[in-house]
């Protein structure tokens, strides 16, 4: 389902914590990142919805805030024009991605008025942080289901009800299933929906799971 519309099926505050990473307009759309690492040859993923052409509008945002109490947006350094209000408490992950062209860290606006603060783990291609457990990537964009843990564990009440608007590989989802957290979430290109549906019932014996008759949502 386009998040847009399925944003707009809730009241206002609805969700206590917004946990998004949506296209930061940079082109990682997939196809690049066979290019990209100097060690060792990258995998290529299909193109995704948009391409990332371009970060989302205005309207995105609006809705955003609507629905949500609070947010923490991935990548907001690439179109923080587009942010409501000027923020103390960046996250900074620190991905160890040693020799090749991808960025060192990624950052993520919030609106919570605490300090910045900063999570280690390495996310480089074939080598990961935890090599006993290594996720299986299956997104261009994908983070690691640890990391949304650290944010649910620093950010969130328990039962907080969580959104992510662009759930890409469900590694967020799959962290708030880990931790109890109710959750809803978005994704609008079939491929990667059946994708992302797979690894969630793969990876967690139990879950609920919010279905949205017809549409491509959690």
């Amino acid at each position: 389902m386009d998040c847009m519309e399925g944003m707009r099926q809730f009241p206002d505050k609805y969700f206590d914590l917004a946990i998004v990473d949506p296209p930061y307009g940079i082109g990682e759309s997939g196809k690049k990142n066979g290019t990209r690492s100097k060690l060792a040859t990258s995998k290529d993923y299909p193109e995704f919805y948009g391409e990332d052409k371009e970060p989302p509008g205005p309207e995105y945002f609006a809705e955003l805030f609507r629905v949500s109490k609070n947010q923490v947006v991935w990548g907001a350094n690439h179109f923080i024009s587009r942010m409501p209000f000027d923020s103390s408490c960046w996250i900074v992950w620190d991905k160890e991605t040693g020799n090749n062209d991808f960025a060192d860290c990624e950052l993520a606006w919030t609106s919570f008025s605490t300090a910045v603060r900063k999570y280690t783990f390495r996310w480089s291609g074939m080598l990961q942080g935890n090599m006993r457990d290594k996720e299986i990537r299956i997104h261009p964009t994908q983070k690691p289901v640890v990391l949304y843990e650290w944010i649910l564990q620093k950010y969130a009440v328990p039962g907080a009800i969580i959104l992510d608007t662009h759930v890409g590989s469900a590694s967020s989802l799959i962290a708030c299933t880990k931790l109890g957290f109710p959750y809803i979430g978005f994704e609008i290109h079939p491929g990667y929906y059946k994708k992302a549906s797979e690894r969630l019932q793969a990876e967690t014996a139990q879950i609920t799971i919010f279905n949205m008759e017809g549409a491509n949502g959690w």
